[in-house]
């Protein structure tokens, strides 16, 4: 029986060693997707296959350390016995990558959203390149004039890191729209856990009645700020209110 040289026991085991690797990637790749699928379905959305890449690729560099945070020059912060009521700042001109929306719900339009800004920042853009990501993630809503009400029309928005700003990649998603917002003053409120069309009133009337001279600010308009992703159970999010040009 001819023993098996040095040079194919070597190239054996590379090749097991590959096999192996390219299984655990495979079986992690399926566990986070039937995680998003099942968080997913609490949200009424279909999270589908074709999702399980950049679904792997962002948790891969969802760390703290990784993230960019949008900057701003914090104007003012309100504090009553040492509670933060609210920050007043200052966000400058810059670009964003934003996608509008108008499903049944607020939770839907949001999941499906940022489902398309996550491909987007995972190499499917005119780089091909992983952009990285920013925080928070907004999304613009609007109200009726009475502020009793959402409407169902929200945009999705991503903010493109510094060194993308002259230079945004192009979105493979012909729904993207790269665009540049003006430079804005914000009064902002930290708020904690779901985000849906009861949290996001109760919010809005809430900054409503602590702010001095809320008609400063535009009345149908407004800001979700999320620090979490929508699949977070506990999240992080702001309410801010764009004070008029």
């Amino acid at each position: 029986m001819a023993e098996e040289s040095p040079d194919s026991a070597y190239h054996s085991n590379g090749s097991s060693l590959e096999e192996e690797a390219e299984r655990m990637e495979d079986e992690e790749q399926e566990r986070l997707l039937s995680y998003w699928q099942s968080v997913g379905r609490g949200h009424q959305v279909d999270v589908p296959r074709d999702m399980a890449e950049p679904i792997q690729q962002l948790t891969r560099n969802n760390n703290p350390q990784g993230r960019q945070t949008i900057p701003f020059t914090l104007i003012q912060r309100k504090e009553k016995l040492g509670d933060l009521l609210y920050e007043k700042r200052q966000y400058e001109k810059a670009k964003w990558a934003c996608i509008k929306m108008k499903e049944k719900q607020y939770e839907q339009s949001i999941c499906l959203g940022f489902m398309k800004l996550m491909r987007y920042i995972c190499e499917q853009n005119s780089s091909g390149l992983y952009l990285g990501i920013t925080i928070p993630i907004v999304t613009i809503v609007h109200t009726n004039e009475s502020q009793s009400e959402m409407t169902q029309s929200v945009t999705v928005a991503y903010y493109l890191p510094e060194v993308l700003q002259d230079e945004p990649p192009h979105p493979f998603d012909s729904d993207i729209i790269i665009e540049e917002w003006p430079s804005t003053i914000v009064y902002s409120r930290s708020f904690r856990g779901i985000t849906n069309e009861d949290s996001i009133m109760r919010e809005i009337n809430l900054l409503a009645e602590i702010l001095e001279s809320p008609e400063l600010c535009l009345q149908d308009t407004f800001i979700i700020a999320g620090y979490t992703n929508p699949a977070a159970a506990n999240r992080h999010n702001e309410i801010w209110f764009l004070q008029r040009p």
